[in-house]
């Protein structure tokens, strides 16, 4: 990366590196946790395990490479090593006062965690670094288009190097990237069978993103077992490939349907597996409105992620017909709905699911609902709904997050 662009993250890092001995940053290869950690962090040592030298030192002699790495160390890619977290535990424990000492980083998020939860509870603070948010690649392309901004983030993706080097060929980059993230991490770490029967799998999920999930259904179009969908669904989300939106299902019965929408991370990687390359295809073809609001549920993540918060996101969808594309909950447990419509001039007829939810759940006391558009501005659509631009959406994630 030629330039630097600044983190939306940096300023949780900065805060939790004051409150525990030890941080780690967690997320998908290629979002860039090394290249922040070191323009953050650059009196820290670095210690990268992806570096097989390295790797085998953190294996055989785990003390000898924290000595060497001295009193404050970034490890890179902590999951190729667990066996370092009870050296690094030790070492917290002896000067357990003493904080911000260890940064780790790695990118399988559930094993991760949970070696992490296991040694270090109580010990280190957890952090999530996705792609580039709205705000980061538009300190690059420096454009004010909604539009444009969604036609990149389908097109070109919001990974940084593809984002901050145009030269590149985006369709070539996640080729690459897919490759790899199928040889180092599926083959590496985890047992999936046949490579090319989980590539075409990841195809038809990419295809079928914003959609609630169907493992029936994945299975047949696999000619796979339910439950192999369903290890490689979990595989996908712990890699953060891909995010399972919830259902809202307290206290409202057998009303709602309770299975998880399905999401990409980054919908460059959907239309890419979906072979879909240009605008015309991206604003009128049959993914269009699911490609949006995955676009706007991604940059809600992103935006909660950045301030140091596990996102607290649900859909809703009833059995008689009603669905809200996006909750959003509260610290005080309220909650603020919001539809995503593919538009540049809405309508008032947008938000009549969200009336519609603001009376038959009057008693879940609901804030006034938003439609997210293509528009610039925002405008009432109604007494009690508005239309927002993409921007404020992300905004108010933001609000909603810091409570």
């Amino acid at each position: 990366m030629d330039r630097y662009i600044k983190r939306d993250l940096e300023p949780a890092l900065r805060e939790t590196l004051k409150q525990f001995p030890a941080v780690a940053i967690t997320g998908p290869r290629q979002t860039g946790k090394s290249t922040l950690l070191l323009h953050a962090l650059p009196d820290y040592a670095y210690v990268t395990l992806d570096d097989p030298l390295a790797r085998r030192q953190a294996l055989d002699d785990p003390e000898l490479l924290l000595d060497q790495a001295g009193e404050r160390v970034i490890i890179d890619e902590i999951q190729y090593a667990p066996s370092l977290l009870p050296h690094l535990k030790m070492r917290i424990d002896r000067r357990r006062g003493e904080r911000g000492r260890f940064v780790l980083t790695g990118s399988q998020q559930f094993a991760l965690i949970k070696n992490l939860g296991e040694s270090l509870a109580g010990r280190i603070g957890l952090l999530e670094l996705p792609p580039f948010s709205l705000g980061e690649a538009a300190r690059v392309a420096k454009s004010s288009s909604t539009r444009g901004a969604f036609e990149r983030a389908c097109l070109r993706g919001s990974f940084p190097e593809v984002v901050t080097s145009p030269e590149l060929d985006a369709t070539r980059w996640y080729a690459s990237y897919v490759q790899t993230y199928l040889e180092r991490d599926i083959r590496g770490l985890y047992d999936v069978g046949g490579l090319r029967e989980f590539e075409r799998f990841l195809q038809l999920l990419a295809a079928r993103c914003a959609q609630a999930l169907n493992l029936s259904a994945l299975a047949n179009d696999v000619g796979a077992a339910v439950n192999t969908i369903k290890k490689w669904v979990s595989i996908l989300e712990a890699g953060r490939i891909v995010y399972l939106l919830p259902p809202y299902h307290s206290n409202l019965g057998k009303r709602v349907v309770k299975a998880p929408k399905v999401y990409f991370i980054d919908c460059g990687l959907v239309c890419y597996l979906t072979r879909l390359r240009d605008v015309q295809h991206l604003m009128h073809g049959p993914l269009a409105g699911p490609l949006f609001e995955n676009f706007c549920l991604q940059e809600v993540i992103k935006a909660m992620l950045s301030e140091g918060v596990p996102p607290r996101l649900y859909y809703l969808r009833t059995k008689n017909g009603l669905e809200v594309d996006l909750l959003i909950e509260g610290n005080d447990g309220r909650l603020r709905p919001f539809e995503f419509k593919l538009a540049q001039t809405p309508r008032a007829e947008m938000g009549d699911a969200l009336s519609r939810f603001a009376d038959e759940f009057a008693a879940l006391r609901p804030e006034a609902g938003e439609v997210v558009t293509l528009g610039a501005q925002a405008r009432q659509l109604t007494k009690a709904v508005r239309a927002i631009p993409v921007t404020e959406l992300v905004a108010a994630a933001r609000e909603l997050a810091r409570g």
